[in-house]
């Protein structure tokens, strides 16, 4: 197949590149490079089947004979998201509007990377796809939050209207190599300092939960979500319910696992921060068929064997 994935520079999007690639299909990556870097992409530039275009989502894409389409373009660390909070929101609108756009008029089926930020800080757990969430519609997380619920309005609202055959993926936190240095991811952030003998800095308590996903097993949910029975829409929930651990669990276990020598120090709480997530992924599961199969020891242990190599350089 002929395959466009937005964003397909970034974290996420080059695993899910180079995946589509060994499947034998042809890739093309569009992004802008704000938070996406071709480093993550230079085992594939030589792939005569993959062709990366420079171009930011929020302008019209025109593009013919395509089949399937992956919208992961966007911020996705509240250090990006939030240093232009209007150009995150129009690129989850705009750039919905223009992926849509784009796979009515090739009849192509379209994915929508969300996330499970459109829960909010959660008054139920763990968090089922019927579940409505929480979310401060005026914070400083709204940009990304509320730009994802509002992706996720057009993407049935096109389906409804026009037909379009979409799939909604809610992303929970995922981890792995690719990740950026600078991020401000939390599984980045720990695994740097700690590589670098630097105070690994905690919020709040180090009490609030997250739940974490290897990215293999992220894009291996996203590929079967791609495929899955067209009458299937979504949304569903992909992320790794056995994996939930507080902040501080993963920051001593981080110190273990590379033999850091670093100290725990704590910060204020960010503001809206979740203080729980954990995915019910029943629906994935029954409908999918999948679960994730890489264990946070695991993963995290490829996870600094990347990080080690980019500190080391």
């Amino acid at each position: 197949m002929r395959i466009l994935v937005t964003g397909g520079a970034g974290f996420i999007g080059s695993h899910l590149c180079r995946r589509l690639l060994k499947e034998d299909n042809e890739v093309i990556c569009l992004d802008n490079f704000f938070t996406g870097n071709v480093r993550n992409l230079e085992d594939l530039l030589s792939d005569t089947r993959f062709t990366v275009v420079e171009q930011d989502v929020t302008e019209p894409i025109d593009m013919q004979g395509i089949d399937q389409i992956y919208n992961l373009a966007c911020p996705a660390s509240p250090v990006h998201y939030q240093y232009d909070p209007v150009k995150t929101i129009r690129t989850n609108v705009m750039g919905a509007i223009n992926v849509l756009d784009l796979a009515k008029r090739n009849e192509a089926v379209v994915l929508q990377a969300s996330t499970s930020e459109v829960y909010g800080d959660p008054a139920v757990h763990p968090q089922t796809e019927a579940y409505w969430g929480n979310v401060n519609p005026i914070g400083v997380r709204s940009c990304y939050d509320e730009g994802k619920r509002a992706a996720e309005t057009l993407f049935f609202d096109y389906h409804r209207q026009y037909g379009v055959k979409i799939k909604v993926q809610r992303i929970f936190n995922t981890y792995g190599p690719n990740m950026q240095t600078d991020d401000g991811r939390v599984v980045s952030n720990f695994i740097v300092s700690a590589l670098t003998g630097k105070d690994i800095t905690i919020y709040g308590k180090g009490l609030q939960t997250r739940s974490f996903c290897y990215v293999g097993d992220q894009v291996e949910g996203m590929i079967r979500m791609m495929n899955s029975d067209p009458s299937f829409t979504g949304p569903v929930n992909i992320g790794n319910p056995y994996s939930e651990v507080t902040m501080l669990e993963l920051a001593e276990r981080i110190i273990a696992l590379t033999g850091s020598a670093s100290s725990i120090v704590f910060g204020e709480l960010p503001k809206d921060d979740p203080k729980k997530r954990r995915p019910d992924i029943s629906l994935a599961e029954k409908v999918l068929g999948w679960s994730p199969a890489t264990s946070l020891e695991d993963g995290l242990k490829e996870t600094i064997a990347y990080f080690a190599k980019i500190v080391k350089d």
